[in-house]
């Protein structure tokens, strides 16, 4: 006789940068387990992709991973850990004085994404002339060479623009090869590359500030958490 199946309440969690809400379901034992094995590698390439495979069986397939922004993925697997595990972690943090660890509870559910100052993400160029900017996905982001600087720089750019218009068209980014992409950048102006980078640099982050008296010399430390990898310490 078949043993009975589980079926898991879902519950909605918000995709930041489209702002919709998916239905997912906590992580199960078999996906805690591999990623668990998956952490202690330390191989941030290895955790990024279970991570987004567990993301993608949690929604059902119904989220495309290839479309999220890395704030994305980090806001959803935290919001899917506090439903899956509990919604405190341990974190253990360094002293800024002393160079001991500490451990510091988090409670989960206090990170929020961090939105900077509400900038246009139509770059006017000329008259008629204009780019339209969107945030960078996780997948363009894997792609960057972060070991070339010129080729990072470029990339970056690019990766960054939706589109470019005209007087009397619309030209998507994904329809045009790098070397054009780059060739319309290399005549921008400074003054308009200082526009789209500091869209760039001003896109959402999770960040959460951790205060705690350090047992050990009892200085007081103020620790920003960011980036997902800090969740594995």
């Amino acid at each position: 006789m078949a043993l009975p199946v589980l079926n898991n309440e879902t519950h909605p969690i918000k995709v930041p940068s489209q702002n919709r809400t998916v239905d997912f379901r906590p992580f199960l034992v078999k996906e805690e387990k591999v990623l668990m094995i998956v952490q202690e590698s330390k191989d941030s390439k290895k955790i990024l992709k279970v991570i987004k495979d567990i993301i993608s069986a949690c929604s059902f397939n119904k989220l495309d991973t290839s479309t999220l922004t890395a704030t994305d993925l980090e806001y959803i697997f935290l919001q899917l850990r506090a439903t899956s595990v509990g919604e405190t972690t341990t974190i253990n943090i360094k002293c800024s004085n002393c160079d001991e660890y500490t451990k510091n509870v988090v409670n989960i559910k206090e990170i929020e994404v961090v939105a900077g100052e509400k900038l246009d993400n139509n770059i006017k160029i000329t008259d008629d002339i204009g780019v339209i900017l969107k945030s960078i996905s996780l997948t363009e982001a894997e792609k960057i060479d972060t070991k070339n600087t010129e080729k990072s720089f470029n990339q970056t750019l690019i990766y960054s623009i939706e589109s470019i218009y005209d007087a009397d068209n619309v030209y998507p980014a994904s329809e045009h090869t790098e070397k054009e992409l780059i060739e319309f950048i290399d005549g921008l102006s400074h003054k308009h590359l200082e526009k789209i980078q500091e869209f760039i640099q001003n896109v959402p982050k999770l960040s959460h500030t951790c205060s705690f008296k350090c047992p050990h010399c009892e200085t007081e430390n103020e620790h920003v958490i960011e980036g997902i990898e800090s969740f594995f310490s």
